[in-house]
């Protein structure tokens, strides 16, 4: 009796953790759900650009295809709805944009290191 006592409290505990678990699952999505659909892909977009740049240091030399395999699989875990509600279309069409503002973050990026490069040279040939 006892052993039937202190099994039905393990499989209380184990469920109750799913439960807790599930129910802030749920509260996170319906409170990115209930925010207005520009705000919703401002923030997908702004996941994007990490991801696309985490998928690129992942899979250095694999082809641009596998790529988004990857960007699309960590997509549809981190935004199971949203990837319901969008075409794969779309989100490829947003996976172009994050690359286009990762080369573009880079490229300013370089122009301010050769920036700060050139005034420290010209610091040093004034001393």
């Amino acid at each position: 009796m006892l052993e039937i006592a202190e099994g039905a409290a393990a499989n209380l505990m184990v469920l109750s953790a799913v439960f807790a678990a599930g129910f802030l699952l749920g509260c996170g999505a319906g409170r990115f759900l209930r925010q207005p659909k520009k705000e919703q892909e401002k923030k997908v977009k702004a996941w994007l650009l990490w991801a696309v740049t985490s998928a690129e240091q992942e899979m250095q030399g694999a082809p641009g295809r596998l790529k988004l395999r990857r960007v699309y699989d960590m997509f549809v875990q981190r935004f199971p709805a949203m990837a319901l509600a969008v075409s794969f279309d779309t989100f490829c069409e947003w996976v172009d944009d994050a690359l286009q503002e990762g080369v573009e973050l880079l490229t300013d990026a370089d122009a301010e290191s050769a920036d700060s490069t050139a005034e420290k040279g010209k610091e040093s040939d004034m001393e």
